[in-house]
C-alpha cells in the first residue's frame, strides 16, 4: 500500500507552507529519513524527510505551491504498485516525472480586491496582470471554479484598444479607461499624447483630473516571513497601549566587562562574547527581580510567567526573526553566548526549528550597529515589553564632578500600559540601567 507524503505541522501558528523544491524526481527510489522536499514556513526553510522506503510515485504540488498543513503532497510506493485509487486533490495538479525539477507554482492564489470582493488567480496570471497594469476584478476567469489563468489575462489585453505601453501606464495611473480614447497613432493606436489630450480636456471642462500614480516597477505578493511580520506588527500597534521610555546609560564599565570576557572566553568558545550576550543576562536578571514585567495578556487574564525566555531580534535575508533563549536567568554569559550564536546562525541560514522562534516572554532588539541612537521598538506579542538598544559611542559627560569622555548608550523600553503602569516600568528600566553601569552587581 502506498504511503502518503503529508505536509507537516511545524508550529502552533502554522496553517500552510510553501514547497520550495522537490529533492527527488518522480520515479526515483527513496529511503525513509532521506530529505524529500524543501518546505518554507512563516519562519524557516526546512527539509522534510521521506516517511517510508520505496519509489516516489506521485507529486501533487510543484515548486512554489502554497499548501495547507496535513495535505497529501505526494505518494511513495512500490515501482509497480497501482495507485489509481488515490484521488488528486481538487486544488492540486499532478506533476509528471519530467516536471519535478522545473515545476511551476500550481496553487491558485487568492487576490484581495476590496471593491469587487474576492478574486482567485494563479500566480502566473497575477504576475502578468501586475506587469500589464491589469485590474483583476475586470477579468473573467475561465479556470476551475471561475479562477483567472494566464490565458484570461492575454484575452483581456487583446480585447482592449491598441495602445502603447506608456499610454496604458499614464491612463492607468490617472484612472482613465481607454475605451473612449480616440487613437491618432499608427493603425489608430492610442499614444501617450492621446491620453494626455483627453485628460487636458477634462480639466478644461472643470472635471477633476485623477492623480497620476507612479508606475510600478515590480509587484510581488506579501508572503512567508514578511506577511507574518506585517500581521504581528499591525496587531501589536493596534491592540496594545504602547508607551516608550528612554534613558541614557553610562556604559563605560559595561564595555570594559565585555573586553575582559572577550579575552577570557574567546579561546574557550571560539568566538567573541557580544554586548547583546551580556544584555540578555542583565535583562534576565532584571525580569527575575521585577516579575510584573514577565507577563502576557490572554483574553481577559494577565498571566505571570514562571519561565524567563529572552528573545533577540535577528536580521536575516528572509526578514526579522526572534530566536528565543529559554530560561535565560538560569544561564551564565558563556552559555547565553553559545546558545544565541547557534540560534542566530540557524535563523540566518533559514534552518530554525519551530521551538527556536516561539515561547519568548521578553525581547531585545539592537540597532546600535547601524549608528541608531534611540528608537521606538514595537512589542512582540503576546509579550508585555521590548527593549531597544542604541549605539555605543564616546561622549563628553559629567562623571564624579568632572567633564570627561565616557562610553554612552541609550536604552528604549516599550511596554503595554494595559499590563504595567508607567512608574513600575520605569523602575524596571532603571534597574537595567544600574546593572549596565555597574555590571559587578550581577554577582550580588
Amino acid at each position: 500500500m502506498a504511503t502518503e507524503v503529508i505536509l507537516p505541522v511545524l508550529g502552533e501558528t502554522m496553517d500552510e507552507g510553501t514547497i520550495v523544491k522537490w529533492l527527488v524526481d518522480v520515479g526515483q527510489p527513496v529511503q525513509r529519513g532521506q530529505p524529500l522536499y524543501q518546505l518554507e514556513t512563516d519562519k524557516a526553510v526546512l527539509e522534510v524527510e521521506a516517511p517510508a522506503n520505496g519509489v516516489l510515485r506521485q507529486v501533487f504540488y510543484g515548486a512554489g505551491s502554497k499548501v495547507p498543513v496535513l495535505t497529501i503532497v505526494g505518494l511513495i510506493g512500490a515501482p509497480d504498485e497501482d495507485i489509481s485509487a488515490y484521488q488528486i486533490p481538487e486544488s492540486a495538479q499532478a506533476v509528471k516525472p519530467t516536471q519535478v525539477a522545473k515545476a511551476k507554482p500550481a496553487a491558485e492564489v487568492p487576490v484581495e480586491v476590496p471593491a469587487h470582493g474576492r478574486v482567485f488567480a494563479t500566480p502566473r496570471a497575477r504576475k502578468l496582470a501586475a506587469q500589464r497594469n491589469v485590474d483583476l476584478s475586470h477579468v473573467k476567469g475561465t479556470g476551475p471554479g471561475g479562477r483567472i489563468v494566464e490565458q484570461d489575462i492575454w484575452a483581456y489585453l487583446e480585447a482592449q484598444p491598441v495602445a502603447t505601453p506608456v499610454a496604458r501606464r499614464v491612463a492607468a495611473g490617472a484612472g482613465l479607461g481607454l475605451a473612449g480614447v480616440q487613437g491618432a497613432g499608427p493603425g489608430g493606436g492610442i499614444t501617450k499624447a492621446d491620453v494626455e489630450a483627453v485628460l487636458s480636456k477634462a480639466v478644461e471642462a472643470g472635471e477633476e483630473k485623477p492623480a497620476v500614480m507612479p508606475s510600478v516597477a515590480e509587484s510581488m505578493p506579501m508572503t512567508g516571513v514578511r506577511r507574518i511580520i506585517a500581521e504581528r506588527m499591525s496587531a501589536s500597534a493596534q491592540t496594545t497601549a504602547h508607551v516608550t521610555l528612554t534613558t541614557e546609560v553610562d556604559a563605560t564599565d559595561f564595555v570594559q566587562l565585555r573586553t575582559l570576557l572577550k579575552n577570557q572566553l574567546e579561546p574557550l568558545l571560539g568566538f567573541a562574547v557580544s554586548y547583546t550576550d551580556i544584555l540578555v543576562a542583565i535583562v534576565a536578571r532584571a525580569l527575575r527581580e521585577y516579575r510584573y514585567m514577565n507577563v502576557r495578556l490572554v483574553g481577559e487574564e494577565v498571566q505571570s510567567l514562571s519561565q524567563i525566555n529572552v528573545g533577540v531580534a535577528v536580521d536575516t535575508e528572509r526578514g526579522l526573526l526572534v530566536p528565543v533563549i529559554r530560561d535565560a536567568d538560569q544561564k551564565g554569559i558563556a552559555e547565553i553566548a553559545r546558545t544565541l550564536r547557534e540560534l542566530a546562525t540557524r535563523a540566518r541560514e533559514g534552518k530554525s526549528m519551530p521551538d527556536d522562534l516561539s515561547g519568548g516572554t521578553f525581547t531585545i532588539t539592537n540597532l546600535g550597529m547601524f549608528d541608531i541612537d534611540a528608537f521606538t521598538p514595537i512589542i512582540n506579542l503576546p509579550e508585555c515589553a521590548i527593549l531597544g538598544v542604541g549605539r555605543l559611542h564616546q561622549k563628553p559627560t559629567v562623571y564624579e564632578g568632572q567633564v570627561c569622555v565616557r562610553q554612552m548608550m541609550v536604552l528604549s523600553l516599550t511596554f503595554d500600559h494595559r499590563l504595567v503602569d508607567g512608574a513600575p516600568a520605569a523602575r524596571f528600566l532603571q534597574r537595567i540601567k544600574q546593572l549596565v553601569e555597574q555590571p559587578y552587581l550581577m554577582l550580588a
